[in-house]
C-alpha cells in the first residue's frame, strides 16, 4: 500500500512539473502531453532496465497513465492569470515527485532483494530519471547535474531504506516530508555541492599573468 501510494504521488507531482516545462517552453498540446509522460514515467523506465525488469512492465501501470493523464490536461487548461506562480509551484511538485519516487524506486529495488547499493541506484535513477528526460528533451541544463543539491536527497533515501533504517510505512511518510523539505530548502537558500570552472580557472591564469 505505501508502495502504491509512493506511485501515485510521484506520477502526479512528475507529470505536473513536466507540463509546466513544456508550458514554459510554449509547446503544443502535443508537447505538453510527451514531456509530462515523459517526466512522470521516464525515471521508472530506466529503473527498470538497470534492475532486471522488461521496459514492458510499465504498460501494465494503466491506473497510473490515467492519473498522469488528468493531471496534465488539469494543468494544460489553468487559468492564464496564475501563469506567473507556474514556475514556483513546478520547483515545488518537482521536489515532491522527486522524494515519493526516490522512495518508490528505494522500495522496489529492496523488495527484490537487491543490495544496497542497487537500492540506492533505484531511488536515483527512479526520483531523478523523468526530470534529467524531460530537461534533455526541453533543451535545458538537468538539475541534476548542476551544482543545485537534487540527487543527493534521492541517495540518502536510498541509504536509507537499503540500510533499514527507516522500514515502517510511519518512517516512510516522515521521509518524505522530510526529503521535500530539505529539496525546497536547497534550492530556496541556494545549498549548493562543491564545483570547479574551466573559465573561472583560466580566468585566474589571465590575473595572474
Amino acid at each position: 500500500m505505501t508502495w502504491e501510494v509512493f506511485s501515485i504521488i510521484g506520477t502526479v507531482a512528475f507529470a505536473i512539473s513536466g507540463t509546466i516545462v513544456a508550458l514554459e517552453e510554449k509547446y503544443d498540446i502535443f508537447g505538453v502531453y510527451v514531456l509530462g509522460f515523459v517526466t512522470a514515467f521516464g525515471g521508472g523506465a530506466i529503473r527498470n532496465l538497470l534492475i532486471g525488469l522488461p521496459i514492458s512492465a510499465l504498460w501494465d501501470q494503466v491506473l497510473l497513465f490515467q492519473i498522469a493523464l488528468v493531471a496534465i490536461t488539469c494543468v494544460f487548461l489553468f487559468p492564464h492569470r496564475l501563469l506567473k506562480h507556474w514556475h514556483k509551484w513546478g520547483n515545488f511538485s518537482d521536489a515532491i515527485g522527486l522524494s515519493a519516487f526516490a522512495i518508490q524506486g528505494a522500495l522496489f529495488a529492496h523488495k527484490m532483494g537487491h543490495p544496497t547499493s542497487a537500492v540506492v541506484l533505484a531511488a536515483v535513477l527512479t526520483g531523478c530519471g523523468g526530470g534529467i528526460a524531460r530537461d534533455l528533451l526541453a533543451g535545458r541544463k538537468p538539475l541534476v547535474f548542476r551544482a543545485e543539491i537534487y540527487a543527493f536527497w534521492a541517495i540518502c533515501v536510498g541509504l536509507l531504506i537499503g540500510l533499514e533504517i527507516v522500514k515502517q510505512p510511519i518512517g516512510l511518510y516522515i521521509l518524505f516530508v522530510g526529503t521535500v523539505i530539505l529539496r525546497v530548502l536547497s534550492y530556496s537558500l541556494k545549498w549548493k555541492l562543491p564545483y570547479r570552472s574551466l573559465q573561472s580557472i583560466s580566468n585566474e591564469q589571465i590575473h595572474s599573468k
